[in-house]
């Protein structure tokens, strides 16, 4: 299966719908008034459906096994068509398309099992999505290319060409992915007064989002939290919470990130750990949906 241990837990919704076409007005008025030979299709279809769509995963080789939340089943007829639909909710990493559509799936075929002995014509088209919330696709909504950001590498050894930097580089990468490309790249030292001067400069410069990595740890030299905080005029705390949660379902060492966030004037400022894994691990808690900030009225967020 697709790993998805690098996803978080959002909410998911899926609707799916299967049409069951019969051949006669005969056929539909037995369906109507639950005269079916074989019983109420109504509910032996319903019933499979809600068995289908928690056992998609023991059928369908990639589907990863979820929590499955709610399921709704409901039946509309329209002219000589049974319009089965299926929706299904869950809070985990990936999403219920398939579970809705398997659900409408096989409570179409139950639907066909229990209308052949009168109609010998009856036929299921039309399996299909109809529509999905959740995930990857609604925090689409977030990216905005017209953000102006720095990427600030707080490190002694990388400053003095000791070692190579990593994390800084790949937060440069993982801004592309939301097409944030206007991108101020700078190593500096672990220096309280270098740090405060190069965030001071940043703002003045008018960034929208200035981000640091490294010196958020425990060591003699890791101020930047120190540095960054009296310079933060509206902390949001929820930023850091969140990526540090996020790497504590990883590792149990997340929780020593000393992190702060928030804005800074009319720039938003995240200070992130100083090694690579660890940046990664925070851009995939936190974006895009840290970049929603942007999209809010000044009033609100100023």
């Amino acid at each position: 299966m697709v790993d998805i241990t690098h996803k978080s837990f959002t909410l998911r919704k899926a609707i799916a719908t299967a049409t069951v076409k019969t051949s006669s007005a005969e056929t539909i008025s037995a369906i109507e008034n639950r005269t079916v030979p074989k019983g109420d299709i109504f509910e032996f279809s319903r019933a499979s459906a809600l068995f289908a769509v928690k056992k998609t995963s023991d059928v369908i080789p990639d589907c990863h096994p979820l929590p499955v939340e709610f399921t709704s089943v409901t039946f509309k007829i329209e002219d000589l068509s049974v319009i089965i639909s299926v929706e299904v909710h869950t809070i985990y990493k990936t999403g219920v398309e398939v579970e809705a559509m398997h659900g409408a799936s096989v409570a179409a075929l139950v639907m066909y099992d229990m209308l052949k002995p009168i109609d010998k014509h009856v036929e299921i088209q039309n399996i299909r999505l109809l529509k999905k919330k959740g995930g990857k696709s609604d925090s689409n909504k977030f990216i905005n290319s017209e953000i102006k950001a720095a990427v600030i590498v707080c490190s002694d050894s990388a400053f003095r060409d000791e070692k190579e930097d990593t994390s800084g580089k790949a937060i440069c990468a993982g801004l592309e992915k939301y097409q944030i490309t206007d991108v101020n790249y700078q190593i500096i030292e672990d220096d309280f007064n270098t740090i405060q001067s190069t965030l001071i400069n940043c703002k003045e410069d008018n960034f929208d989002l200035v981000i640091f990595t490294g010196g958020t740890g425990l060591s003699a030299r890791d101020v930047t939290p120190e540095a960054v905080a009296p310079l933060i005029d509206r902390d949001i705390p929820g930023i850091m919470e969140t990526a540090r949660n996020y790497g504590q379902q990883r590792i149990k060492t997340a929780m020593l990130s000393r992190g702060v966030a928030g804005f800074s004037g009319q720039t938003l400022v995240l200070t992130l750990p100083g090694s690579k894994k660890a940046v990664e691990e925070s851009l995939e808690a936190l974006f895009p949906q840290v970049l929603h900030v942007f999209q809010l009225n000044d009033n609100q967020i100023h």
